[in-house]
Order: structure tokens, then C-alpha cells, then sequence
């Protein structure tokens, strides 16, 4: 990725300056395949999972401020992290998961995109597939060939159409808000919610988000000239007249790590509102639908599948809403994929240190979707598929992340607190056993 020149802003914007990347990875906790479980636990089970989507979205906001907070710190991503500690023959293995991770994440996002124009436009599913991926590339390119500020920019446009796609719903259709506020109460009604729970929870860490994470906060604030807040210049440190350790501009030694120190701190504390805004937008569609579902889809048959999720909103709540459903869908997909080949590309680099153009890559990784797509493979099935994929990658991103910001070592004195430790720990036990939990239960004919 090429460097942009620092830009001087006035105090009163800094803080602004600061927010985008938590945004970007947001777009992860809005793709098609949670659109479909969200529908389908409104639909099915009413209110009574509010709750998981609230918990499932305050583990959301540990793991990525953890993964904000180590490209603040290091100034490296998780992939360069873990490529740097891991011998060739690990790398290598490790690098083979991570990018059928991403290949089973951009799947999913292709297809959800092609399933929205051709409910928009009834568009075949390939000819939709092409599309979605052209668009991708025009959206990548921003990043590529003008800055990572634009690419922000436009995902977050994107970001604000899902928004306002699936929560336009409830103005026509509003919960019952005493059922929605009995639903954060913890309960289950059998084993059917049990599963469905379990699907929620278990797939709402995506690991192309962890992964792309680090990196997004490190080139975000490289180009708005924060930079590494605790780099070291290259060569031994020059010592000043009095025989203390000093930096380039004349400070001491000293008096350049406590700066360090300091625009460390105030980029970690604003990570801390990047990711809590972002997390708390992509948490509020994701409950949004579900309420939607809850209050006009009750008891319909089909809402399993995206498609017939449209089909019974059009038919309780008119065409209009129907449309604009499908329109947030298709943003949903198009933010999706770019982000999700963005991750891919970003895995290569740390891990395997080889530097592939984004749009290069884009059109390499479209074509297993395409083909998927071309055999007729039925959207849904495919859908499944891909969370099962996603399911084995979790914890090889989670618990590298947990002992990466852990460390003394690799965090000095910003490693993580015993507090947030433990705290993140959990989270994670609970999102690998949940999703090990799906994979036995979609292997077995359970699912």
C-alpha cells in the first residue's frame, strides 16, 4: 500500500479524523448471511433472542477494539504479527486457513449481492455475481489508486444505505417495545432456539474482520499523519549534549517515548468510540431486523432462506418496504465483498510478505463464487456452507489475538489489562464452543 503525505488538521477535527476503520470492519456484522439468521429468529421465535444479539455484539466490541488496539501499538497488522513468529512450514499452513476464510466469506457476500439484484431486478444469479464483483473492484480501487480515506468513505456510505434498508422496516411495522425489552432477558423456548442461538452467536466474530482490523487502524492513521505512535528510528539513537539518549528533532530520549506514550494513549482512547459507535450501528440493524421480523413476519413460513425473507416482508408490509429491504441487501453485499477482499489481500501480505494488487486479486477470488453460482448450487445451501468454513477459522484468529495483546512482550506496557483479559477470554471460549456447536450440528443433518 503506498504512503500518503501527513495532513495538519484543526483540534476541533481531530477526534473525527481519527474514526473510520472500526466502521469499515463493521460492515462484517451486516453481511447477507446475518440478514438471513436474524430474519429467521424474529420470524420464528418472536422476541425471545434479543438478548443474543446484544451479547453477541458486546463480545463483538472486545475483539475488535483488541485487534485496533495491537495495529495502534505495533504497527503491524495480526497477520504480520503472527508471520513474523511463525516458522515457514506453520506460516505457510496458516496462511492455506486464513485464505479459505476469506474465499468462504467473499462466497457468501458474492452471492448475497447477486440474490438482491435479481430480487431487485430479477437479474440471473450469475450475470449478478459479475456484477457485484465489477462494483467490488470500483470500490477497491478507490483505496488502491487514491486513499484509504476515500475507501472509507465510500464503505461507510454503504454502510449508512444497509442502515437505513433494514431499520426503514420498523416505521412501518414497529415492535411491541415491551416485548422487545422482555426478549434481553436470557431464555430459550427448546432446542430449535437453542440452534438458532447457537448461529447467531457463533458466527458473529468473522475472522476476516479480526484479521483486517489491525490493518485498517494502522493505514488509517499513517495517512492522516498520527503514524505509528511508538516506532523506532532505524540505527542506533542519537545521544544529546548532555549525554542522554535523544531523537531526530532534538528531544531527549525521554522526552520522545513519553510522546510516544501519550499519542499512543489518545489513539487507543479513540479507537475505543470508533469501534463502540461502529459496533453499536452494526448491533442496532442487526436487532432492527430481527425486531422487523418479529413484529410483521410471526409464524411465516419460509423466512429461512433471503428469499423468501423478502417475499414475506413484501407480502405483510407492501412493496415498497420489500424494495428498500432489498436495496439495504445489496449494499450489504457490496460492502461486504470489497472488505472481504481487502482482508484477503492484507493475509497474503503478512503472512506470505507477497504484495498482490488489489483488483488483481479481486478477479482471481471472484471466480470460485462465480463458479458456485454457474453450477446452480441453490444460494442458500451455499450460504451454509460458507459459515461452516468460517466456523474452523474463529479461533485460529481469536486466540493469536488474545495472546498477541496479552503480551508484554509484543504490547509493552499497553498490554491488555487482567480485567480485559479475562473478560475476552470468555468471550472467545464461548464463541469457539458455540460455533463448534454449529459445525456438529450442520454435519450430523441438525442444522
Amino acid at each position: 500500500m503506498r504512503k500518503h503525505a501527513p495532513k495538519s488538521r484543526p483540534p476541533r477535527h481531530r477526534l473525527l479524523a481519527l474514526l473510520g476503520p472500526a466502521f469499515v470492519a463493521a460492515v462484517a456484522y451486516v453481511d447477507p448471511g446475518n440478514v438471513a439468521a436474524n430474519i429467521t429468529a424474529g420470524a420464528r421465535y418472536g422476541y425471545t433472542l434479543v438478548w443474543v444479539l446484544v451479547l453477541a455484539n458486546a463480545m463483538a466490541v472486545l475483539i475488535q477494539y483488541q485487534s485496533a488496539k495491537l495495529g495502534i501499538v505495533t504497527g503491524r497488522s495480526l497477520p504480520q504479527v503472527l508471520g513474523d513468529r511463525l516458522g515457514r512450514g506453520p506460516r505457510l499452513a496458516y496462511w492455506a486457513q486464513a485464505e479459505l476464510v476469506a474465499a468462504a466469506t467473499d462466497l457468501a457476500e458474492v452471492i448475497g449481492g447477486a440474490v438482491a439484484l435479481h430480487l431487485l431486478f430479477n437479474i440471473p444469479l450469475l450475470t449478478g455475481g459479475v456484477i457485484i464483483g465489477v462494483v467490488s473492484m470500483l470500490l477497491l480501487a478507490l483505496q488502491e489508486r487514491r486513499s484509504q480515506r476515500t475507501f472509507e468513505g465510500a464503505v461507510v456510505a454503504l454502510l449508512v444505505v444497509v442502515t437505513i434498508g433494514f431499520v426503514g422496516g420498523l416505521l412501518i411495522a414497529p415492535p411491541d417495545w415491551g416485548e422487545t425489552f422482555a426478549g434481553l432477558i436470557p431464555r430459550l423456548q427448546g432446542s430449535g432456539s437453542l440452534l438458532v442461538a447457537a448461529s447467531m452467536l457463533g458466527a458473529t466474530v468473522m475472522p476476516h474482520a479480526i484479521y483486517l482490523h489491525s490493518s485498517l487502524v494502522r493505514d488509517h492513521h499513517e495517512e492522516i499523519g498520527e503514524g505509528h505512535a511508538e516506532r523506532q528510528a532505524d540505527g542506533p539513537t542519537p545521544i544529546s549534549d548532555d549525554g542522554a539518549p535523544a531523537t531526530p528533532g532534538g528531544t531527549t530520549h525521554a522526552d520522545g517515548a513519553s510522546s510516544g506514550q501519550a499519542r499512543t494513549g489518545r489513539l487507543i482512547r479513540a479507537t475505543r468510540v470508533d469501534v463502540i459507535w461502529a459496533l453499536a450501528l452494526a448491533g442496532g440493524v442487526n436487532i432492527a431486523l430481527l425486531l422487523l421480523a418479529a413484529s410483521a413476519l410471526s409464524g411465516a413460513d419460509g423466512t429461512d432462506t433471503i428469499e423468501g425473507a423478502h417475499a414475506a416482508i413484501t407480502a405483510s408490509l407492501g412493496p415498497i418496504v420489500g424494495a428498500v429491504f432489498a436495496i439495504g441487501l445489496l449494499a450489504s453485499g457490496l460492502a461486504s465483498t470489497s472488505v472481504g477482499a481487502y482482508a484477503g489481500s492484507e493475509i497474503m501480505a503478512g503472512l506470505l510478505h507477497i504484495r498482490v494488487p488489489l483488483l488483481a486479486r479481486r478477479a482471481v477470488t471472484l471466480v470460485p463464487a462465480l463458479i458456485i453460482i454457474a453450477v446452480g448450487a441453490e444460494p442458500t445451501w451455499a450460504l451454509v456452507l460458507s459459515q461452516v468454513v468460517l466456523s474452523f477459522g474463529i479461533p485460529l484468529a481469536i486466540v493469536p489475538l488474545m495472546r498477541a495483546t496479552g503480551s508484554e512482550q509484543v504490547m509493552g506496557r499497553w498490554r491488555d489489562g487482567a480485567l480485559l483479559r479475562w473478560t475476552s477470554r470468555a468471550a472467545a471460549a464461548l464463541i469457539i464452543v458455540l460455533n463448534l456447536a454449529l459445525v456438529v450440528l450442520t454435519l450430523t443433518g441438525n442444522g
